[in-house]
């Protein structure tokens, strides 16, 4: 993270905060107004870092891969890089309520950890992915596992065995890392994709309970039961408030903290969280529509909450590719809404562009396509009580063998 920090401040993407801030509502309001990396030296007498990766340009930096080569290049991922183990890691007594965690809105049910990335391992099958923690005292934390997903089901399997799922949880990681964590990837890659994303190998610790972790500036150590707790309400993807439900509690065993470490928080419903929410499935969804046409590029875009819109840059061979090559992108995304495929010659990554090209190259009988009763995502507030959406796809290219009629005209 301080590396990271370091890279940021090269490039002019950092803001140092050096005056007081709160925890509750101010260092928040303040992440909320830029899409800056904010530097708070005193974050309630701690550093903290807000908004590591809130645009493109600070991943791009974070994985030092261009800007807009981006999706193509991670779309190439092998998720084989080399782990170099360096021993055992000292822990001391856990004390949350000595962290910064921050209350990001009014109706939040207190303060969260949003950055945490819980490594777990069960069975010989380790993960790592990002859930959002409720500190509920010193010692314990509410944490929101999604039904499906590797460590829900990890907690399953060791609680069927009898056993509690022993968990790392790290704060103040390499965003390298937590892209890493937050992409779907072959079963227990995770740290594979990680150390490959950092450069080819990445140094690990384990902790007492036997969980690898990566360099961090705060570790905490425990244990996932069978004992749940009020978790939510909580601001979610779509700025709307996610709803109170019972959910498993964490319950630490041990702390492990560097020298004037540096928190890191994310917030909820920010540019951070629609960035590690959306871009790693660009890859997946490149991947996807490859397989059915020439892709050349594929964003998930901020206004359509960085999760439920995407926008695909397509060469078409026949006339149907466009719209097989959004079949293709909402079986790769379930989570997707809409979808809209353009030319080559629209620049996906400004949204004026993008409409341009659908107010002139979408007929509505022809370009439009409905398919109803699918499954859609958890958090768009007009899904149906069974969890079912309406998903729309618009074919916005040009028709195959009338491009002159769409010539833009333009200066040498």
């Amino acid at each position: 993270m301080r590396h990271f920090i370091e890279r940021m401040r090269e490039e002019g993407l950092v803001e140092d905060i050096e005056e007081p801030v709160s925890t509750v509502y101010e260092a928040p309001k303040m992440a909320a107004a830029t899409d800056r990396l904010l530097f708070f030296h005193n974050l309630e007498g701690h550093r903290a870092v807000m908004n590591a990766t809130a645009s493109r340009k600070a991943l791009s930096v974070a994985l030092g891969i261009p800007e807009r080569g981006m999706v193509k290049a991670l779309a190439g991922a092998t998720y084989g890089g080399r782990l170099e183990e360096r021993g055992r890691l000292a822990m001391h007594p856990p004390d949350l309520l000595s962290l910064p965690a921050m209350k990001h809105y009014p109706l939040d049910a207190g303060r969260y950890i949003t950055s945490g990335i819980v490594f777990s391992s069960f069975g010989g099958i380790e993960n790592a992915s990002i859930h959002r923690m409720l500190v509920l005292d010193g010692r314990r934390l509410a944490a929101r596992l999604v039904e499906g997903r590797h460590t829900h089901t990890l907690r399953a399997m060791a609680l069927e065995a009898g056993e509690r799922l022993p968990v790392a949880i790290t704060i103040g990681t390499h965003p390298a890392i937590t892209f890493a964590s937050c992409t779907r990837v072959p079963e227990g890659k995770e740290l594979g994709y990680a150390a490959e994303l950092m450069g080819g190998s990445m140094p690990v610790h384990t902790c007492p309970n036997g969980i690898r972790v990566p360099e961090a500036e705060i570790v905490l150590e425990g244990f996932i039961g069978s004992e749940r707790a009020d978790e939510g309400p909580f601001v979610d993807i779509t700025g709307t408030y996610d709803p109170v439900r019972q959910e498993p509690v964490i319950e630490l065993s041990g702390m492990h903290v560097k020298n004037d470490p540096i928190f890191h928080g994310i917030l909820p419903g920010g540019n951070e969280h629609k960035i590690l929410m959306g871009t790693p499935y660009e890859p997946s969804i490149y991947r996807a529509v490859a397989g059915v046409t020439r892709v050349a590029d594929v964003v998930l875009t901020t206004g359509g909450c960085g999760y439920l819109h995407a926008v695909i840059q397509v060469k078409k061979s026949t006339q149907g590719d466009a719209k097989n090559a959004i079949l293709a992108a909402f079986a790769a995304h379930t989570s997707l809404k809409h979808v809209v495929v353009v030319d080559t010659d629209i620049d996906i990554h400004t949204m004026e562009d993008v409409e341009y090209a659908i107010a002139t190259r979408v007929r509505g009988d022809r370009d439009l396509f409905v398919l109803t009763g699918i499954r859609g995502s958890s958090l768009d507030p007009c899904r149906a009580p069974d969890g079912t959406n309406v998903k729309i796809g618009i074919d916005a290219t040009m028709v195959m063998g009338e491009e002159e009629k769409y010539t833009r005209a333009e200066w040498e």
